[in-house]
């Protein structure tokens, strides 16, 4: 597994394709939580299950009035549909080209297969990594790690 980015790490900035035109960048969701969940790919069988969880307990991420944002390396034509086919409710963002630069600038990136590691992050309010995570590439992660490290962000 990589060594990914630690609590009190600045989050590297990004700018990543959400549509065909559309890009979104995370200095724009400043002043509020994000959780970014890297994955391997779309329609994968964990990746599903871990997407659908977080898609279920979206309400509770907004109580803390989190952004979340699935990454990938997979393209932003994939990404909608498996948005379509999952019936997801938050963003996920194409790192396709050049192929994994954001992973790799959060130590996320398996190279040896060209996709994302399963990891996750809890970003502050300031854009300070809080709480990381990587999790054996077939394994959901769950949810509670999230929780936990979005409880503990200062009020």
């Amino acid at each position: 597994m990589a060594s990914i980015l630690t609590a009190g790490t600045a989050a590297p900035e990004f700018k990543l394709p959400v549509t065909p035109d559309q890009r979104l960048a995370l200095s724009e969701l400043r002043g509020r939580p994000v959780i970014l969940a890297f994955y391997p790919a779309d329609f994968s069988p964990v990746c599903g299950d871990q997407m659908a969880l977080y898609n279920e307990i979206l309400p509770e991420f907004q109580k803390y009035k989190a952004e979340l944002l699935g990454i990938s390396v997979d393209g932003v034509w994939c990404h909608e549909a498996f948005t379509k086919d999952r019936h997801l409710r938050f963003p996920l963002l194409s790192d396709f080209e050049p192929k994994g630069a954001v992973a790799q600038a959060y130590g996320s990136y398996r190279k040896s297969e060209g996709v994302c590691e399963r990891a996750l992050f809890v970003i502050d309010k300031k854009g300070i990594i809080t709480w990381s995570y990587c999790s054996p590439v077939a394994v959901n992660p769950g949810a509670d790690g999230i929780l936990q490290a979005l409880d503990a962000l200062p009020k």
